[in-house]
């Protein structure tokens, strides 16, 4: 009985302190890091305050596939519009949440996707920017 207790304890403590995303200090920071790492940019523009931004923070960044694909191969950065955090001239759409991937310069890839996706969706979504990511890195130029 005394090794189950334990091990529920265990268990309980492990999902409490479990890893989450690696959110860049900042904007600038994190393109600096990706810069360096070479790996392509995450960066989202949310609100505390914004329903679907709450949706794509507890459901989507809290899973644990998105979060070991992000960790591994990207650069995460998060800017909040209700702390008037840094948000790059002309990436601020007027709604949140809206995520867009960088190259490593901080250079949009693709048009912002906007409001929140479930994981399976965004898990895609992390592997065609990858696979644009390294094509582009590969070649040094745009395709």
């Amino acid at each position: 009985m005394r090794k189950i207790v334990l091990y529920g304890l265990l268990l309980l403590a492990t999902s409490l302190f479990a890893e989450g995303i690696h959110w860049a200090k900042d904007y600038e920071s994190g393109i600096k890091q990706a810069i360096k790492e070479k790996k392509p940019v995450m960066f989202v523009i949310s609100r505390h305050t914004c329903q679907y931004c709450v949706i794509l923070e507890e459901k989507t960044f809290s899973d644990k596939r998105v979060i070991e694909r992000l960790n591994k191969d990207y650069i995460s950065i998060i800017s909040y519009t209700d702390e008037q955090d840094y948000i790059p001239y002309g990436m601020f759409t007027g709604g949140t949440p809206t995520t867009w991937f960088l190259n490593s310069d901080g250079t949009p890839m693709f048009s912002p996707v906007s409001g929140a996706r479930p994981p399976k969706a965004y898990m895609y979504a992390l592997q065609v920017v990858q696979d644009k990511f390294d094509k582009i890195n590969k070649n040094g130029k745009k395709k």
